[in-house]
């Protein structure tokens, strides 16, 4: 199963950064990759919600259902697929207040079969991921600092 760890270090006060990633709601209107997110779940630091992305590379769009279990006292959050198109997705984010800023740490662990596609196949899946998770620790970066 591939497994995709980055850090990001973000010129902002780790309660400003914690709360833009926990606002999942507002990610469409900063992530490109991010066509949709509906919260169609909330109870206490339980978020469940349908998210529509879009992998533009190729032009299509992926859809999934996550649950988010969100630690306000330690600032993580810890997520999971619970239904849609890739075969499993989970992971976390950690924020920590370090040196005046705040650092963001992710590790996304997913399997995205395609069927009867090689290891070229599965080395495209991985950068086209890992340039996607990039791309939304940006997004929070940018907006935290106010860019």
């Amino acid at each position: 199963m591939p497994t995709i760890t980055s850090s990001i270090r973000i010129e902002a006060p780790l309660d400003r950064v914690y709360a833009i990633a926990k606002d999942n709601r507002a990610f469409p209107d900063f992530m490109d990759d991010v066509v949709s997110l509906t919260v169609t779940e909330e109870d206490g630091p339980r978020v469940v919600s349908d998210w529509v992305g879009t992998i533009s590379a190729f032009g299509i769009k992926v859809r999934w259902t996550q649950e988010d279990i969100w630690d306000d006292a330690h600032h993580t959050c810890h997520f999971k697929q619970l239904k849609g198109d890739y075969d499993m997705l989970e992971g976390h984010w950690t924020f920590q207040d370090r040196d005046g800023g705040t650092f963001f740490d992710s590790q996304l662990d997913y399997e995205y079969v395609v069927p009867g596609l090689g290891p070229l196949v599965k080395k495209v899946v991985h950068s086209l991921a890992t340039k996607n998770i990039e791309g939304l620790m940006q997004a929070i970066k940018s907006r935290a600092e106010g860019a």
